[in-house]
């Protein structure tokens, strides 16, 4: 897996803290880690943007975005508002080939979810992973209301030929309702793809010390992690 693309199914859901768990993991397995923010919006010139967080929480990662725009949009309607020139697909696809090259692990990060537009001609993050042909992994929310959006969301991966990797959960509170609970079962089921994680509520605050210490216990083997998904389905069974 030399490429994998992370998206969201939304935005706000933990998809920069579940880029840098998947990063800090593959680093404690001895890998060598890229990480990619495709547009990076919302932020100013000299603000930390996602691949900095990405950085700060992971440890020694090559940490790079392709542009940033200044108001927090999708980057086409922002590159567009801003005069400037948008992210194409094939320009995230180039520049995370080159940086597979590399590393042993190259991690794109998109921008909210998976059909958010880069450019006037309705490029996406799925036209990069297309061109890369990577895998995407889903980072999806908890509760009520997280089954339609990720189902979407898988089935328009597998309408545009693409792999769902699996489902990351990408806040997972300390008291879970009954919904969130049930969802654990539920998620592999409406994504047809695995569970491969859960990040608790508040990882991103944890200090970078800690976080790299925990972040492979969110995960499950297949992201470099020991989380076991059957024994956190379990233990969180209503």
């Amino acid at each position: 897996m030399p490429v994998l693309v992370i998206t969201g199914t939304g935005t706000e859901i933990g998809k920069t803290v579940t880029t840098a768990a998947v990063a800090a993991a593959a680093l404690a397995a001895g890998r060598s880690v890229a990480v990619l923010k495709a547009a990076q919006t919302g932020v100013g010139p000299d603000e930390r943007g996602d691949a900095d967080e990405v950085a700060r929480l992971a440890g020694p990662v090559t940490a790079g975005e392709l542009a940033r725009f200044p108001e927090p949009l999708a980057p086409g309607t922002a590159a567009r508002r801003a005069g400037m020139a948008p992210v194409h697909p094939h320009e995230v696809a180039e520049r995370a080939a080159k940086l597979a090259t590399e590393h042993d692990l190259v991690l794109v990060e998109g921008a909210g979810g998976l059909l958010v537009r880069f450019d006037a001609a309705g490029g996406t993050l799925a036209d990069a992973a297309k061109l890369l042909g990577a895998p995407v992994l889903v980072v999806a929310q908890a509760g009520l209301g997280t089954l339609n959006v990720t189902e979407l969301t898988a089935r328009e991966l597998r309408r545009q030929g693409l792999e769902p990797a699996g489902v990351v959960i990408g806040s997972w509170p300390a008291a879970p309702d009954l919904a969130t609970r049930c969802n654990v079962a539920d998620l592999p089921e409406v994504a047809a793809a695995p569970l491969l994680g859960a990040l608790p509520a508040g990882a991103g605050a944890l200090s970078p010390t800690e976080f790299r210490t925990a972040a492979p216990t969110w995960l499950s083997p297949r992201l470099d992690g020991t989380w076991d998904a059957e024994a956190f389905r379990v233990r969180e069974a209503p």
